[in-house]
């Protein structure tokens, strides 16, 4: 029997305990305050972890990272970046590609402190009603911008890129575009469930298509436990994905697969049956395949 969305996890809680029920949800938190003190240790310590912002940083002064979003709208107006923001841009691509889909949202992304802290409200405050768009617009963005960035030579998403706005907000103390978050905030908390990340990010979108093929993935290879309590379903940003490794046939894969999926565990911290796990895209554990 399916449970309400409000009380998503909490069977989780009383069979497994607080950890289990959790435990991704305290890692992904540390990993992205981590990353926010990394980039505050030069001011606080007078030693600096990470230098820059969410747009293009150094680690310890050697290793470049570059948003590969501005890099390829940089690559559509005819300009060249500079030879280590191209660097920076080929190790973000080649980390991203490898190791997890879209382990940058679930991760690192500091706006999903703020998207999920809406989907968490929204739950517990019972808001059900929302506008319904298609997924897929965020890849529609992405192309627009790109091309938008080509017409009019600019770097035309970083007038009001949200994650690198709330960058300088949290790194810099820069309040200027504040209402911007709170806009987001409300669209998911009112609008549309999950609005921002799930259906209208370019930057997700971008980091789906970079991780498409990527090793870590989470998979259903408890399928058969699942009582139907639906509370994947009530907390994961994407319970788009879940449906096939979860519902399918038995002789098909119980992996997901899908580009969209955020690797943020969170399927795994609220399923009382222990049905989700951590894996790699060759380990078909669960089905024929």
């Amino acid at each position: 029997m399916a449970n309400s969305p409000r009380q998503a996890g909490k069977e989780s809680k009383i069979k497994r305990g607080w950890w289990l029920s959790n435990r991704f949800l305290f890692w992904r938190r540390l990993s992205q305050l981590a990353i926010l003190m990394m980039f505050l240790s030069g001011s606080l310590f007078n030693f600096s972890i990470l230098k820059g912002n969410y747009s293009g940083s150094l680690l310890f002064d050697m290793i470049p990272m570059s948003d590969p979003l501005i890099i390829l709208e940089s690559l559509s107006t005819l300009y060249i970046p500079a030879f280590t923001a191209l660097l920076g841009f080929i190790i973000v691509v080649i980390f991203y590609s490898v190791v997890g889909s879209k382990i940058f949202c679930g991760w690192v992304c500091p706006l999903n402190l703020i998207t999920d802290f809406a989907a968490w409200l929204r739950r517990k405050l019972g808001i059900r009603k929302t506008a319904k768009l298609l997924r897929s617009i965020r890849y529609a963005m992405l192309l627009i911008i790109l091309f938008g960035s080509a017409v009019s030579g600019t770097l035309l998403w970083e007038w009001i890129n949200p994650v690198a706005t709330l960058g300088r907000i949290l790194i810099y103390g820069i309040e200027s575009s504040l209402w911007l978050i709170l806009a987001i905030f409300l669209l998911d908390l009112l609008i549309i469930e999950h609005g921002w990340c799930g259906h209208l990010c370019p930057l997700g979108a971008c980091y789906a298509l970079i991780g498409a093929k990527s090793i870590v993935r989470i998979s259903a290879k408890n399928r058969k436990q699942c009582n139907n309590c639906m509370d994947c379903y009530h907390i994961c940003p994407e319970p788009q994905v879940l449906r096939f490794p979860l519902h399918g046939k038995n002789n098909e894969s119980p992996l997901v697969l899908s580009k969209d999926c955020i690797s943020c565990g969170r399927c795994i911290d609220v399923c009382a049956e222990n049905v989700f796990s951590f894996t790699t895209r060759f380990n078909h554990s669960g089905g024929s395949k």
